[in-house]
């Protein structure tokens, strides 16, 4: 079955900057109108054996940088895994959702430009809640504290084959005063949800799961930022400027236009 994305898989993924604009472009409507809040629930959205290839470098087991979440009321049994402790192959696939096309991708479909990728994956990477867990209705943290950015935007990318509807684990998304309950998505393999994050973009799975044993519900989580204009009033800003070595090359750089630095 052909991907969403489409994404060429020749030595390693290869996602053309134009078409994936394009393709983003296709969608922004219905990400735009959606209800309560924007966002879109895109099936069969990489290419099978990309999808596979992440779920194969999903870690069974602990890894040394794993945040996991237990007892809470709002959030339990969840464990969050760092791309930096996976291989360099399964590193590769998250270097691929902080690549420009796929950021040309993400701006065509939610029409928000100059996004901006987080390199440390902060709160991001695998998740996974494994029997009996759950993370309750919620808005996302706003401010990426380490580079002070805001974020924009969610990716989720489910990773669970043969899901059954009464393992729970569906995505629930509720308005603003936590009066309707408009959507319940189920986290079927391959399935990707995006949407808005502020403060009204309610979302989670607050009822805990009723999976086998050694099944857990996975996912990759990705989160994507825009900077600020304030910039301008805190750094004075100019063009590149040249300095001159001799009299002559001075002379030179004034006669063609160039700036130059003048102490």
């Amino acid at each position: 079955m052909e991907s969403m994305l489409p994404i060429e898989l020749k030595d390693g993924f290869f996602l053309d900057q134009k078409k994936a604009r394009l393709c983003g472009e296709e969608y922004s409507g219905v990400y735009a109108f959606a209800e309560p809040y924007p966002h879109i629930v895109l099936d069969n959205f990489l290419p099978l054996a990309m999808a596979e290839g992440l779920l194969k470098n999903f870690p069974s087991s602990a890894c040394e940088e794993d945040t996991n979440f237990v007892g809470g009321y709002f959030e339990h049994n969840k464990r969050q895994i760092l791309p930096g402790d996976l291989s360099s192959e399964g590193l590769n696939y998250f270097y691929f959702f902080n690549s420009a096309p796929f950021l040309q991708f993400l701006e065509g479909i939610t029409s928000i430009q100059g996004l901006i990728p987080d390199p440390y994956f902060s709160g991001g990477g695998f998740h996974e809640i494994s029997n009996g867990g759950k993370l309750g209705v919620h808005a996302d943290f706003r401010i990426h504290d380490r580079l002070h950015l805001n974020r924009r935007i969610n990716v989720l990318v489910y990773l669970n084959k043969d899901w059954r509807d009464e393992f729970g684990g569906a995505l629930e998304i509720w308005d603003r005063n936590m009066t309707a309950k408009f959507k319940s998505i189920s986290p079927i393999f391959n399935r990707c949800v995006i949407f808005n994050t502020d403060d009204s973009s309610l979302h989670g799975h607050p009822d805990p799961l009723n999976t086998p044993d050694k099944v857990t519900r996975k996912s990759l989580a990705l989160y994507y930022y825009t900077s600020s204009k304030s910039i301008y009033d805190e750094t004075p800003n100019f063009n590149t400027l040249f300095q001159a070595r001799t009299n002559e090359e001075f002379e030179e750089l004034i006669k063609v236009g160039v700036e130059i630095y003048q102490s």
